[in-house]
């Protein structure tokens, strides 16, 4: 644990640089490293502990994180003036650290909702909604309206259902109907449709869009039924009838979906989505830590979670492929990374275009430095498998999914994929939820929960305030996500987040 008089966090002996706690100022003396600061150092910045010879790398976490661009001297502020990305080999080193995970002798349990029938038998739920997903941009505004109305009618009566959401998208049209773009969406809406979150689903289209209901269902195996009814608008004879007709669906789904009791369930249940975002120099220290822990923890129980956002893993996943159960595993993940860096390419881009500009304000100065730190998130235990956006994740334990590195595709993704839980940790101050997910926020620093505590679910600043361990607020994430799953709502479910973030991953030309 964190002491409360040091000025600066040292995170490896062999590292070339400290972390600010609070401003410093020139002519301050760091006691612990015995330099002086040169010059004005914000707080979460890096300071240089020893003399770094332009050309030189850098290590924090004793991973590089850049090479000097100038030579830098001891005390300095080092960022964007004097860092700069450059290339260098990485040790994939397949598998050495994977290790036997130790499973806990009798798991957590939590108040879930168990499906019983319907295509979600046998699924576990941690929230109970209805959901409106439209098929193309043109048949939004119809699917919003459908929801509205339910939700300002009807639902008062069902107090067991949580709300009903439309969950709409600007695509499904003037794309390819066989390319990798219309696979995504059509897998990302089946993943949807067969979540255990939605009691019931309503699928509408507007009839003549490249993502066909028919060829929807078709290709995604999804069978119609009482919880799982579809229709379009010009079948149906236009707008009003259209919500009207939606309307009296939602309605006649609404009694079998608020028929549900929560019972203990175990905790290998739980599939959590870890998502960062308005990330900086404390993510890595504190709140992607202390996320890691709990990761740790729910999979000595049994659950599963799963780590995304391949740009942001970017020059740290020899630390992931060193935990792979096979070679095979840790092969996968390089061929997403790979598939990334032609993709990039492709569109004249480079994967240091991250991070963003909050980011770099926050201390963050390259990609490798932020993916060191999100790789945090993953905890300690065996990568188990590697799934490609929106698949469908079968595995126990931790998992990856390559999506982008932008919040809401990436969960959106995820949720695809089964998660009913999202963790997500911000150092800037996100905004965000995920319905049908409750979504927990995690600050990392103190002065962010302070300033913004109505959005965020708990401070793990105070690991860097040097009250409390990494480990101990990972345990009380653990619990948190415990009652989060049993129903107690999150900062963002209250203000009512989750339905415009549902944006699914758009790969190819729009035509």
């Amino acid at each position: 644990m964190l002491t409360r008089a040091s000025l600066t966090i040292r995170l490896h002996p062999d590292d070339d640089v400290v972390i600010a706690r609070t401003q410093l100022v020139g002519g301050t003396r760091l006691i612990d490293e015995d330099v002086a600061v040169v010059g004005l150092v914000p707080p979460a910045h890096k300071v240089a502990t020893r003399a770094i010879r332009k050309g030189e790398p850098v290590k924090r976490y004793n991973q590089i994180i850049g090479f000097a661009s100038r030579d830098i001297a001891p005390g300095e502020h080092v960022h964007l003036h004097n860092l700069a990305m450059g290339a260098f080999d990485r040790d994939y080193a397949f598998g050495a650290d994977a290790r036997p995970t130790q499973y806990v002798d009798r798991p957590a349990t939590f108040q879930g909702i168990v499906r019983r029938d319907g295509h979600n038998a046998g699924k576990v739920a941690t929230r109970n909604y209805l959901g409106v997903l439209s098929t193309v941009n043109c048949s939004a505004t119809v699917a919003r309206a459908i929801a509205d109305q339910v939700t300002r009618g009807a639902l008062a009566r069902y107090p067991n259902v949580d709300g009903v959401v439309a969950l709409t998208h600007g695509s499904g049209c003037g794309m390819d109907t066989h390319g990798e773009g219309m696979k995504l969406l059509r897998r990302t809406l089946a993943g949807y449709a067969r979540h255990p979150n939605f009691a019931g689903v309503l699928i509408v289209g507007l009839g003549c869009e490249a993502n066909q209901i028919s060829s929807l269902l078709g290709a995604e195996q999804l069978d119609e039924g009482p919880l799982l009814r579809t229709f379009s608008i010009q079948d149906t004879g236009g707008t009003a009838k259209t919500v009207a007709r939606g309307v009296a669906m939602i309605e006649e789904m609404l009694p079998d979906a608020n028929d549900v009791a929560r019972e203990p369930v175990a905790a290998s249940a739980i599939v959590v989505g870890l998502q960062c975002g308005g990330s900086d120099g404390y993510s890595g220290i504190t709140a992607n830590p202390a996320l890691g822990a709990a990761v740790d923890v729910l999979v000595r129980h049994g659950g599963t979670a799963i780590l995304s956002e391949t740009p942001e893993i970017y020059g740290a996943e020899h630390l992931l492929t060193r935990r792979a159960v096979s070679h095979a595993v840790g092969e996968k993940l390089i061929a997403r990374i790979k598939w990334w860096e032609a993709y990039t390419a492709r569109e004249q881009g480079e994967m240091n275009n991250n991070p963003s500009p909050g980011n770099k304000a926050g201390g963050l100065t390259t990609i490798l430095e932020k993916s060191l730190g999100a790789v945090a998130k993953g905890g300690t235990t065996n990568l188990v498998d590697v799934y490609e956006y929106a698949e469908p994740v079968t595995a126990k334990g931790f998992v990856y999914m390559d999506t982008p590195g932008y919040d809401p595709v990436s969960a959106t993704g995820q949720v695809a994929g089964g998660a009913n839980l999202i963790c997500f940790t911000t150092g800037r101050g996100s905004a965000y939820g995920c319905a049908p997910s409750p979504s927990l926020k995690l600050s990392t620093n103190t002065p962010l929960w302070v300033k913004q505590e109505e959005d965020i679910d708990l401070n793990a600043g105070e690991i860097a305030d040097g009250e409390t361990s990494v480990e101990a607020t990972g345990q009380r994430l653990f619990e948190l996500m415990l009652a989060t799953c049993s129903g107690e709502r999150t900062k963002s479910e209250r203000h009512g987040y989750g339905q415009n973030e549902f944006v699914p991953w758009y790969v190819g030309a729009v035509m």
